[in-house]
């Protein structure tokens, strides 16, 4: 027989117990940043998806008949005409008062424009509560008041060379085994009845699997959170900002989506951040920004990055070109096939 090892640290974490599919595909802010009353009021997260961004704004795109905040029945509470009457600016001003005089913690309901993200076929926006922090009470309270029916770009909660946590829910890969799902080692070839397992799942007693062995089960589609994500850029829309891909160092006239688009995704048309590193989840998948939660004081974290090239080559196969112009230098003009 062969040599053993009896000893070994254990494969897999148990922090992250239990691995389970999450509720939701929007990952969720458990926490938000300690407040400070000495800073003005602002935002503390932003909603954003896989290789694009949008803007957040309260919008319901649905035909109402004149009185419809009078109803018995209805779908929803929350419609924005019911504010421009006389009785209604009553009744929000009353609201208003009594949240100033009585709440600890002022947030915003906002949703994200999803209907300006063309490669997204989904209609309905993702709904999210952010904290408003800094300033009074009252002065939270003004400040989310005034965001009413209003866009709020990434740039108003986001800064470059910043650090933030990114929220959101990983790739969904079903159920597998514990080779795959917990890298147990896989036993040798003559081994009785498969051997992608544990050996051994534990004693006669006790009478029960303990919670810390490998067993099979769903991989993937978890809530996770990552903290300490750089921001490298701050990108415009292409209306706004022409060539936001050009820097310093590479004075090419490109856009930030790269050639054929981004691959699963199509073209960034609205505000992007550019993060440094990965992003839990598939394209198009909706991500929670979140300002970090503690003060950062490492070399790292407070270096000024300049960015000297940005690839937009394609990123499907072997991208030699960084724009469409550059390869008709080189190929010509490419007749169409008859």
């Amino acid at each position: 027989m062969s040599h053993r090892k009896f000893e070994h640290p254990r494969h897999g974490s148990l922090g992250f117990l239990p691995r389970k599919r999450a509720s939701r595909s929007r990952g969720k802010v458990k926490t938000f940043p300690k407040d400070d009353p000495v800073k003005k009021p602002h935002l503390t997260s932003f909603l954003g998806y896989k290789a694009g961004m949008t803007h957040i704004v309260r919008e319901v795109k649905r035909r109402f008949y004149k009185n419809w905040y009078k109803s018995k029945k209805k779908a929803f509470s929350k419609y924005s005409k019911r504010y421009e009457s006389e009785e209604g600016k009553r009744d929000l001003q009353s609201e208003l008062e009594r949240m100033k005089k009585y709440a600890s913690v002022i947030r915003v309901l906002a949703h994200t424009q999803v209907r300006k993200l063309k490669g997204i076929k989904q209609k309905k926006a993702h709904l999210a509560e952010i904290q408003v922090n800094g300033g009074t009470i009252a002065e939270k309270v003004d400040f989310g008041y005034n965001l009413f029916e209003k866009p709020v770009p990434v740039d108003a909660v986001f800064n470059k060379d910043e650090m933030i946590d990114i929220i959101g829910v990983t790739r969904g890969h079903g159920y597998e085994g514990v080779v795959t799902r917990w890298g147990v080692t896989r036993l040798p070839r003559k081994t009785h009845r498969g051997l992608r397992k544990v050996a051994c799942i534990g004693a006669w007693h006790p009478a029960r699997v303990s919670f810390t062995v490998a067993r099979a089960g769903q991989n993937g589609y978890h809530h996770r959170t990552e903290m300490n994500k750089k921001v490298y850029k701050v990108g415009k829309s292409a209306d706004k900002e022409s060539f936001s891909a050009s820097t310093e160092f590479d004075v090419t006239e490109k856009e930030i989506t790269p050639m054929g688009g981004f691959a699963h995704y199509g073209i960034v048309r609205e505000d992007y951040l550019m993060i440094k590193g990965g992003v839990m989840g598939p394209k198009k998948r909706v991500i929670t920004l979140r300002q970090s939660l503690y003060k950062q004081v490492s070399r790292s974290a407070l270096e000024d990055i300049k960015l000297k090239f940005i690839d937009t080559s394609s990123k499907f196969g072997h991208g030699r070109f960084q724009t469409s112009l550059e390869k008709a230098k080189v190929y010509g003009k490419v007749k169409a096939s008859a």
